[in-house]
């Protein structure tokens, strides 16, 4: 696999693409391309009930691990967040930490989803699915995907978008982990991924934007090898929070591999991508300082979702 480490741009380019990566806190992001037909997706990922400042945008997406460890505080916290973001759709799935919506997993195993000195305590099912589906979610324009296509029209006669979402990532490391599988599980359950404009998942690809503080590779290796027939226009994902950044990979006639792709850990000037054919926008949006991410103009950073881990804006040309 060729291996290619990128610059922290802040704005990535290409001739159906625009990727923020930074901005300013207080002027905000470049406005979206004035012609028509440009759409424009804001990221989130690992925001573990933190909640930060978030770019006005036609479409929000969020990449899982919306709370620390599960619990019906932290979702309701996440969830009254989002609620009263302005984008008329909110797309959300769930990550490995948000232990209680993975129930098959936590009826098992929610005795070891406690901390020192803070014992786990059983939360029942209902209230928890009704933050995330329920009535004042429906009325928020939140739409909660587990392994599910959607499909929406940000305009009346605009474009139809197809989105798939999945919350389901590696079993890698921690042994406390909800919508885990195995190596050996890998490949039957990207298979069941379909072709659509929008991949939220949210493991990484192995590979890509998926590099640990130890230098290991987190991502899914199946993942990767079937991205190269799905060739979405857009895929979003988070979980190794040290890993953030984007990557506009094109694809070259019928080639189907996906180069490794890591960030390096210094801000650079912008980047332009040219040429033609099919492009997928890579992006780990995950929110919480880690690694690189961590230092942002030579100063250690502390706030989730602050500068240097910045909600991330994609506008897509439709």
């Amino acid at each position: 696999m060729t291996s290619i480490i990128l610059e922290r741009g802040r704005c990535i380019i290409s001739p159906t693409s625009i990727v923020q990566l930074a901005y300013s806190p207080t002027s905000g992001t470049e406005p979206k391309p004035a012609p028509e037909g440009w759409t424009r997706f804001v990221l989130l990922s690992d925001t573990h009930a933190q909640t930060f400042p978030v770019p006005a945008g036609d479409v929000l997406l969020h990449a899982g691990d919306l709370t620390r460890r599960g619990t019906f505080r932290d979702l309701r916290h996440t969830m009254h967040w989002l609620y009263a973001l302005p984008h008329p759709i909110k797309i959300v799935i769930t990550g490995n930490r948000d232990f209680a919506l993975h129930r098959e997993w936590y009826d098992v195993h929610w005795t070891h989803t406690g901390r020192p000195g803070k014992p786990a305590v059983w939360e029942p099912p209902d209230p928890i699915f009704e933050l995330l589906a329920g009535a004042r979610a429906h009325a928020a324009n939140i739409v909660y995907l587990r392994d599910e296509r959607y499909a929406f029209r940000v305009r009346p006669d605009g474009r139809e978008w197809s989105v798939y979402g999945s919350p389901q990532s590696p079993n890698f490391g921690a042994r406390v982990r909800a919508f885990g599988y195995d190596a050996a599980d890998a490949p039957a359950v990207v298979s069941g991924f379909p072709a659509v404009d929008i991949l939220l998942t949210h493991g990484p690809p192995y590979g890509v934007l998926d590099c640990t503080t130890r230098g290991a590779c987190a991502g899914c290796p199946a993942l990767t090898a079937r991205l190269s027939t799905l060739r979405p226009r857009l895929h979003v994902f988070g979980h190794i929070h040290e890993a953030r950044g984007a990557y506009i990979h094109r694809w070259a006639g019928g080639a189907g591999a996906v180069p490794g792709t890591q960030m390096d850990g210094g801000v650079h000037e912008d980047e332009l991508v040219v040429g033609d054919g099919e492009q997928t926008v890579f992006v780990n949006a995950a929110n919480f300082p880690a690694g690189p991410n961590a230092v942002s103009g030579g100063e250690p950073v502390h706030s989730v979702g602050g500068p240097g881990v910045q909600p991330v804006v994609v506008d897509l040309l439709d």
